[in-house]
């Protein structure tokens, strides 16, 4: 193509623009060869003549087509240059927020100074085992790749991260290693990952610090080399440091800060630990306020100081050494505010004694001060012959301060970083590594001084480095693609390079001019000067004499030669060093010992090839290393790092700075073409325009410019001779491409070349289509246009037809009006005179009745007066006479009485009364008498019995009669009345102590009673609270039920999200654990390969063999606690002791009777209950006492099955007392004693075990009375209940395992709790009100329990006052007898009290005695039973077991049971789960192993055996778990076991006995129900496993789908010729795959769907629940969604308008086979919504307000982060298709801004739902299953 047709009319080129640097215009006028000027036109529409000629200025850049903008790799381009590399980066940084772009090999990456969501962990696993091409570029691409290259390769990789200050480079490296530390975690727990990362904070802390252009600039380089072992899992990690930048340490300019690490430190000195610092605000440090500024927005110094302490932690530095460490920072704080005064004289200097900051200084340092404050203002001169001590000046002496500040902190940095190498290092091996180097990029400032040098020298050795690599892989790929190629000239900076290290270089000559003794910086320069004027890449100033020029490759840099000296010797006084070293305290010596030991080898220095050393050695003594300059070692460590880096294979990320004002998403042109043109990308990009920079495949290339291929080539068959022969008709120069193996090469500008034909024919066939549909749309214009005349017409003449119509129809009308309005009017006047005759008749004779009554009324009223008072005469009459005849009676009664008085006065003096009394007298004497005779039998009686203890008693008596004597004789009165005053005080005292005592108890019990008063109060306003609750939330969802047509409430829907996220919780925590469990399993199974123990160790009988395998508790019925003790004391105290010491079984006494006081107590609450439940027969039922009732019976159940829990707890305690015995009695058969001893304890043994069973009897019959009155309660409410029948039809009983309470759904049908679709959320609203029940219950006997408290206390307070009264009474009572009486008394009471508790020990003994009768009794029957037992088995002989293979019906009663014995239990485990195949047993029941093992385990019930139950269970689980770990990557297997273990489940509840679960039984399946054992813990267990087993089913499917899901939804054309291609860079298909071998395989959707099928097909042939099938189903549907939606999220080559056509094709297919599977109620739909809305967001209209209000009701499933991600990678196909505007994407994001959702960009590809296993019962009968006998199982008997 010539210049004339590519600069025609209509051409946009690219001009510089001193502001934009480039900005774009279009030719308005076509070139011609020869013309000086080019006429233009820019955006503005003005018009421009750009001059051209051929040496001022050439042709300008041409742009690239619209379609090429936005491209993810530069070298996609068609043309490269400067200005659309610009524009690129420009577009996707401001208008798609895009801050990656690929340039090559390198990423090119944009600092938007704002916090972005794509470092998550979600994003990470998306760009985890990617191809870097694949993916949107991101640093996790570039990671990625270095991982994927080291693994395949087994090459060591680097990542070089470079970019000036601010640009982000600490952050990108910070990133690239997050991705190793996820990617390849450890495979141990030594957390070397978190190690690794925690090692930033602490560099960040003590080398980073805010500078002008940075907050957080990193102050010095560091490579941090990550190992990898051979399963590239990472070992350890070594850091290497370059330059820091010490004069930081004392010097700052404006606006910039110290290290960060003195602001944390001055930020947190208030607090107690660094108090011992004596810091204070960082202003008042001359060291940290230079800057002017000690803050940074946004940053708290204080927080981030805990951040690296916590960091230091982890990184094993003890607690003693960060003190040392802070202890030091601080001095060096304090040293730069030590004052030093200048003498008069000018020449010395000295320093006050009374510093305090110098005090300081050497006290955190542990020196003398003295010879500090002396050699900080003095140094030693030493001669040959003598030494001098001469003073110095005053600037002098604050240089050698200031240089020992930068001496210690680079020591002290260089400690910290050697020990962080020491917590990174690991013995193990390595492998392999990958190497992050984050080093500073090209520098040039106003004043550049000997950091900048350096830092400039570094970046021309990498520059180099960079160069040679690109031009390496540009020849690669020509070699691999066979096609001839020309050698490319690129930049060589090696002259620059030896102009710096060369022999005689600048630094050769700086180090010269360091160790001449009056060297100076100007004879430095002079010497430059005249050794490299000549140079090319030298330069000297024309104004200056003190400086030079450096020609580097990215610009001219001016350095100033002030201060290159002193930087490079970086002296310290010898003295000063000394007294460091002489340092108290071992860290600050250890920082300035000669003898310092090295730090651990790093890592590489082992298993590389490369020799890696220290990056910088260690300062010692005066030896030759110590005076090797700062240049020699900087150069030294820059070698070491080319040589790691050449031995790697390296990746390049160049970080630029958009803006110097660190504002978000701005960017500023001029500042980013310097950082292009000084990081190499431009050079890149120059290396490959070169040659070929545009690539396509052969099959890409057939498919994008089929339309410019004739009819006739595409018949051909081969598309590789069809492209060539269409590239050589269009393209007539040879030279512009290339055909390689599997690609063709274009030199620039051609791809745009093709790109405008392409164009110009759809223009063409655009032309004929809009010319043939105009015409078409005429037509059919001029038709309706006809059509609508004669229609017009037709109507027109048929509306006055009508209205001459009208017309003759409303005359008449009016007519009939007239005569009807007359005749109306004329009636309505008699009717109104009508009724105005009949008023005012109406109204006179009313008035005459009216009179008439009134005087009918007033003589009724004075008849009633005179009947009222004639009453009342009458009465008072009455009233006088009967008061008159009481007054009469009452006088005359009282004469009489009065007689009788006197009459009986004179019988009462006469002596025949009193010989009367005294015959009674005598009656009552001699009664006396006779009661006094029998009270001294008794008494003599009582002393007969008593002799030991009278005897006894005697003796004391007779001592304390004497020493009454003794005391009578000794004291006289006075002193006895003493001492009995003394007791008298004494005893007074204990009353008024009883009595405080008595009023502190009755304080205590007041407080309580409030306290408990209060929490009944509180209790009784949060059951009210519940009650409001869960009556408006009946109310709430009775009127949703009475008003929902179809709809599920909103609120029902969030009932149902929480109980998911409940039970997803649940299923989390089961999910750890079996990860858990497996790495338990790992590390066992790697213990026995390392060590084996031969022999096979057999747990303890009781012991659950679940303890290794399982988390669950034994459901063997474990000892109880007191059953326990009594069976350690029998073996310790021995069968002989055990057997006739009765104490040894008290305690199962004791238990016993505690099972007898609460089986009463339970009697006495159903007797309350059924008096509660006939009360309500009679009365109205309200629903407070139903609900008190439901809550009294919910308890009652629970108190029951505790007790019947307890009561097999402790009969198995006896069974195994009752064996333990048995076999030590049997080892001793020959003692006759010990064989009585063991009969005895037998028997007793026996006795208890029956009053057991009768107490067992008793509890079920008081279950069988609870379940009764449950069962009335509910008829009750099926009663009131009547009109829900509908729901009975479909509802299944629920799984009792995840209500709370599931009665049968027939009664429930009313119930508004069944309106979804398994009934979740009713029965969780229904757990809900049975836990208020519960609550209530508690509550009532809570009161209940604080009401008998109560009484007791009450109780107790009156037992106290009787006592008390009674001691006063006693007290009074010694107060009047004598001292002789005293002392009897006392006797006679000591002597009464040892009677009474005679008589007690007496009934307790006789008590004794009858319970031992009892218990002997009772063990003489369990003996006789126990003999019978063993005649039996000893007679019993085990069977022949002689039948055919097979297992046969037969015509007669089976119980549905198989026997075994147990020694079979192992093989019949092997042969059901171990060694079983599902095709074994393909073709007979689904799911027969799990129906064998229940029938197993229903004879082990049957003969009442728990150990064999137990075994047999356990032994099962752990099978099935080993089985699954065996082949725990196949479908298959784990398909079958998930269903087979669902069966055992609901077999154990179909034939549990629970009612629950018997509705849908048949009434043999009933007889079948387990009768002896309630194994509810155990099926908990199974639902347990059968989650797990679910969850492997998943991640095993998942695995199998994941490699097919992008192929198949994305990349596969399912409708043909639909994709376009877009032209691809350099990272379209990365070196990361196999080229070699064809890249991937490609999967397509129908492989896809396929695999669903086989998926679901193998679910149903082994007999899985379907509801568990859809389960699967629909996780394995969400699983499509997020890993197709993720990757659309990623990759901009597929949001595009045919990508988004393909996916709804695709989509549609996949709903297709849900409903040919009828899965389609499964919820696999809504699943997929959010890749639905996703592909309709690609294909609708995005250009108007109404689309934008579309796209947001549309897109209700994706959140706003995800629509605008998708709105900016909207990629278009071709020229005719317009891109999203950045306004509308704004306009977007205003509408959805209020919407409340997820801030997640990516969707959880490890979300799992929670899955519910639902209770389906199983139609087979026991009976009727038949055993094939391919299973080899003829040890099984059916019974």
């Amino acid at each position: 193509m010539s210049v004339t047709e590519l600069y025609s009319r209509y051409t946009r080129v690219w001009i510089p623009d001193p502001e934009e640097v480039w900005k774009p215009a279009e030719i308005i006028k076509d070139y011609k060869e020869g013309d000086t000027v080019l006429h233009l036109k820019l955006e503005d529409e003005s018009t421009l003549e750009y001059s051209i000629g051929p040496k001022d200025h050439a042709l300008p850049f041409l742009r690239n087509p619209d379609i090429l903008v936005g491209e993810n790799d530069l070298t996609a381009l068609s043309y490269l240059h400067e200005p659309a590399v610009l524009h690129n980066l420009k577009v996707r940084f401001l208008e798609s927020n895009h801050i990656y772009t690929y340039c090559g090999i390198v990423l090119v990456a944009i600092n938007p100074y704002e916090q972005l969501q794509i470092y998550g962990e979600e994003v990470i696993n998306a760009y985890s085992g990617q191809n870097m091409g694949d993916m949107d570029p991101h640093i996790f691409a570039v990671a990625e790749e270095a991982y994927k290259q080291m693994a395949r390769d087994e090459k060591n990789q680097s990542i070089i991260v470079s970019g000036e200050s601010g640009a982000g480079k600490t952050v990108s490296a910070k990133y690239a290693m997050r991705f190793f530390a996820t990617v390849g975690g450890s495979a141990n727990d030594t957390s070397v990952e978190e190690k690794v990362l925690a090692s930033s904070p602490i560099m960040e802390a003590i080398g980073n610090a805010k500078t002008t252009r940075n907050d957080n600039s990193s102050r010095f380089g560091k490579y941090i080399q990550i190992g990898f072992d051979r399963r590239y899992h990472i070992i350890g990690a070594n850091m290497r440091t370059y330059l820091l930048e010490k004069s930081r340490v004392v010097f700052q300019a404006e606006e910039e800060r110290n290290y960060h690490i003195f602001y944390q430190l001055c930020a947190s000195s208030s607090l107690p630990e660094f108090k011992d610092l004596t810091l204070t605000s960082a202003e008042d440090f001359t060291y940290t306020s230079l800057g002017e500024n000690i803050f940074i927005e946004g940053v708290n110094d204080a927080e981030d100081l805990v951040k690296t302490k916590e960091a230091l932690t982890m990184l094993g530095v003890k607690e003693i050494h960060q003190v040392s460490i802070f202890k030091v920072i601080a001095s060096i704080l304090h040293l730069g505010n030590v004052g030093i005064v200048s003498e008069r004289d000018g020449e010395s200097c000295h320093i006050n004694r009374d510093d305090t900051h110098l005090h300081h200084f050497c006290r955190l340092l542990g020196i003398e001060q003295e010879q500090m404050e002396h050699w900080l203002c003095r140094r030693k001169l030493v001669t040959t012959a003598e030494t001098y001590v001469k003073n110095v000046s005053y600037a002098q002496a604050v240089n050698a301060r200031d240089a020992l500040a930068k001496h210690i902190y680079a020591h002290l940095f260089d400690w910290i970083v050697e020990h962080i190498n020491k917590a990174l290092h690991t013995s193990t091996k390595q492998h392999s590594f990958i190497g992050v180097l984050d080093i500073y990029g090209f520098e040039t400032f106003e004043i550049n001084s000997f950091e900048q040098f350096c830092i400039n020298y570094a970046n021309e050795k990498l520059q180099q480095q960079f160069n040679s690599h690109v031009f390496k892989l540009e020849q690669e790929e020509y070699m691999k693609e066979q096609i001839p190629w020309t050698l490319i000239d690129f930049y060589d900076n090696q002259p620059c390079i030896d102009l710096i290290e060369a022999k005689l270089g600048i630094l050769d000559l700086l180090d010269e001019e360091c160790k001449v003794p009056k060297g100076t910086d100007q004879n430095w320069a002079q010497k430059l000067y005249s050794k490299h004027s000549k140079s090319g890449h030298f330069e000297k100033p024309r104004m200056s004499n003190r400086s030079f020029i450096v020609v580097h490759f990215a610009d001219k840099v001016e350095y100033q030669c002030d201060g290159f000296l002193e930087k490079n010797r970086d002296t310290v006084y010898e003295e000063q060093i000394n007294i460091l070293k002489a340092s108290q305290f071992q860290l600050v010596a250890d920082l300035f010992n000669d003898g310092k030991d090295a730090g651990p080898p790093s890592a590489t220095s082992k298993t590389s090839k490369i020799n890696v050393r220290a990056a910088k050695p260690a300062p010692k003594g005066h030896n030759r290393e110590h005076r090797k300059t700062v240049g020699t070692q900087f150069r030294n460590s820059l070698h070491l790092l080319m040589d790691t880096l050449n031995a790697t294979t390296p990746h390049y990320v160049r970080c630029i700075k958009p803006n110097d004002f660190k504002e978000s998403f701005v960017f500023d042109s001029r500042r980013a073409v310097q950082q292009l043109r000084a990081c190499g990308v431009l050079e890149t990009i120059r290396i490959s325009a070169a040659g070929y920079p545009s690539r396509w495949t052969y099959p890409d290339f057939f498919s994008r410019y089929r339309v410019l291929m004739t009819k006739k080539d595409m018949t051909i068959g081969d598309k590789k001779q069809v492209c060539k022969n269409l590239l050589e008709t269009l393209i007539k120069d040879p030279d512009k491409f290339q055909f390689g193996k599997t690609k063709i090469f274009f030199r620039a500008g051609q791809v745009a070349y093709l790109e405008k034909l392409r164009a110009d024919k759809f223009r063409f066939a655009c032309i004929n289509i809009q010319k043939t549909v105009r015409g078409w749309l005429q037509r059919i214009r001029y038709r309706k246009i006809r059509k609508s005349a004669i229609t017009l017409q037709r109507y027109g003449r048929g509306y006055l037809a009508r209205r001459y119509a009208e017309m003759l129809r409303l005359t008449r009308a009016a007519l009939i009006c007239q005569k009807q309005y007359r005749m109306v009017r004329v009636r309505r006047e008699y009717l109104r005179t009508r009724r105005a005759v009949i008023t005012i008749q109406a109204f006179a004779r009313g008035m005459f009745i009216r009179r008439l009554y009134q005087e009918f009324l007033l003589h009724h009223k004075a008849m009633i007066i005179q009947k009222t008072i004639r009453g009342w005469l009458v009465r008072k009459k009455y009233l006088r006479a009967r008061y008159a005849a009481i007054v009469i009676q009452c006088f005359y009664r009282r004469v009489r009485a009065k007689r009788q008085l006197k009459q009986l006065k004179i019988e009462a003096r006469s002596a025949e009364h009193l010989k009367n009394l005294s015959v009674g007298m005598e009656n009552k004497i001699v009664q006396l008498q006779k009661k006094m005779d029998n009270q001294s039998k008794e008494y003599k009686t009582q002393n007969e019995q008593l002799v030991v203890t009278n005897t006894a008693l005697g003796s004391e008596v007779t001592k304390l009669q004497k020493e009454v004597e003794t005391l009578r004789s000794r004291q006289t009165a006075g002193t006895q009345v003493t001492s009995l005053q003394e007791e008298l005080e004494k005893l007074r005292a204990e009353l008024q102590e009883a009595n405080a005592q008595k009023k502190q108890i009755e304080e205590e019990f007041s407080n309580e009673k409030q306290g408990l008063e209060q929490r009944v109060e509180e209790l009784e306003k949060e059951n009210s609270l519940l009650k409001k609750e869960k009556e408006e939330m009946n109310r709430r969802i009775q009127t949703s039920n009475q008003g929902q047509g179809g709809d599920v409430s909103q609120k029902e829907i969030r009932l149902q999200v929480e109980l998911d996220e409940e039970r997803q919780r649940y299923q989390n925590l089961v999910k750890e654990y079996s990860r858990l469990e497996q790495r338990y399993e790992n590390l066992q199974e790697d213990m026995s390969s390392t060590k084996f123990h031969p022999g096979h160790r057999r747990n303890h009988s009781n012991q659950s063999s679940l303890g290794s395998d399982s988390n669950y508790p034994s459901i063997n019925m474990s000892e109880a606690g007191d059953t326990d003790d009594t069976i350690q004391q029998v073996e310790e105290m021995g069968i002989e002791k055990a057997a006739m010491d009765l104490s040894v079984f008290m305690k199962l006494q004791k238990r016993v009777r505690e099972l007898e006081q609460e089986r009463k107590r339970l009697q006495t609450n159903l007797e309350k209950v059924e008096e509660l439940s006939k009360h309500k027969g009679n009365e109205p039922k309200s629903s407070t006492s139903e609900d008190d009732i439901n809550a009294d019976l919910a308890y009652n159940s629970l108190k029951r099955q505790e007790l019947e829990t307890e009561n097999k707890k402790l009969k198995n305690d006896l069974n195994e007392l009752r064996k333990a015995v048995a076999d030590k009695a049997s080892d001793n058969n020959s003692s006759n004693e010990l064989q009585e001893g063991y009969n005895l304890l037998l028997n007793q043994l026996k006795a208890a075990n029956e009053e057991l069973d009768v107490r067992k009897e008793e509890v079920l019959m008081l279950k069988t009375q609870i379940v009764n009155s449950t069962r009335q309660s509910e008829n009750i409410n099926h009663i009131d209940s009547n009109d829900g029948s509908e729901w009975t039809d479909n509802k299944k009983p629920v799984d009792s395992e995840d209500t709370v309470d599931a009665p049968d759904l027939k009664n429930k049908a009313q119930d508004w709790g069944y309106l979804n679709e398994d009934g979740e959320l009713g029965l969780a609203y229904q757990g809900l009100k049975q836990v208020a029940r519960l609550l209530e219950a508690q509550l009532q006997t809570q009161s209940r329990q604080h009401k008998d408290e109560l009484e007791a206390l009450h109780t107790q307070i009156e037992l106290l006052k009787d006592n008390l009264e009674k001691k006063q009474e006693m007290l009074d009572h010694f107060s009047t007898l004598s001292p002789e009486a005293l002392v009897e008394f006392s006797v006679q009471q000591e002597i009464t009290r040892l009677t009474n508790e005679n008589l007690d020990l007496k009934e307790l003994v006789e008590k004794l005695e009858k319970n031992e009768k009892k218990l002997k009794k009772q063990l003489r029957i369990y003996m006789k039973k126990v003999q019978e037992l063993e005649v039996s088995q000893a007679t019993k002989s085990r069977p022949e077991l002689t039948r055919q293979v097979t297992v046969q019906r037969k015509e007669k009663d089976f119980e549905g049971m198989l026997e075994y014995y147990k020694d079979d239990e192992a093989l019949l485990v092997k042969t059901l789960i171990t060694d079983m195949k599902p095709n074994a047993v393909s073709a007979t029941v689904p799911c027969l192993p799990a129906y064998i093992l229940f029938m197993c385990i229903r004879h082990a019930d049957y003969i009442n055996d728990d150990q064999k139950v137990h075994s047999l269970l356990t032994a099962n689980i752990n099978a099935i778990k080993k089985v699954l770990k065996r082949n725990n990557d196949d479908f298959e297997m784990t398909s079958f076991w998930l269903a087979n273990t669902s069966r055992l489940l609901h077999c154990l509840k179909q034939y549990s006995g629970d009612e629950a679960f018997m509705t849908q039984n048949t009434a043999k399946q009933n007889e079948h129900c387990l009768k002896n054992f309630d194994l509810a813990e155990y099926r908990q267990v199974l639902s347990d496993l059968s989650i797990q087993i679910y969850q492997q089913l998943v991640r095993v499917a998942e695995g199998i789908m994941q490699p097919m899901i992008v192929s198949a939804m994305l990349e596969s054309e399912s409708i043909p010729s639909l994709a376009g291609v877009k032209p691809m860079g350099y990272r379209n298909r990365s070196s990361s795959l196999d080229c070699e071998s064809g890249g991937p395989v490609g999967y397509t959707l129908q492989a896809l769907i396929k695999q669903l099928g086989q998926f679901y097909t193998i679910m149903a042939d082994h007999g899985l629940d379907p509801e568990i099938s859809q389960q699967v189903v629909r996780q394995l549907f969400y699983s499509i969604n997020a890993v197709t939606l993720n990757n659309l999220l990623l990759r901009k080559d597929v949001c595009s308008w045919s990508t988004g056509m393909q996916l709804r094709y695709n989509i549609s297919q996949l709903e297709e086979w849900l409903r040919g599977k009828n899965l389609h109620q499964s919820g696999a739909v809504a699943t997929i919504e959010p890749v639905i809305q996703a592909a309709q967001l690609l294909q609708v209209k995005k250009k108007t307000s109404q689309d934008a209000e579309a796209i947001c009701s549309l897109c209700t499933a994706l959140s706003l982060q995800q629509i605008v991600k998708i709105l900016n990678l909207y990629t278009p196909l071709n020229e005719f298709e317009e891109r999203v505007t950045v306004s509308f994407i704004r306009e977007i994001q205003n509408r959805l801004q209020d919407r409340i959702e997820n801030n997640q960009l990516l969707v959880d590809t490890k979300y799992t739902f929670p899955v519910l296993f639902p209770y389906t019962p199983s139609a087979l009968s026991l009976e009727t299953v038949h055993i094939p006998a391919s299973l080899s199982l003829d040890f099984l008997t059916r019974v």
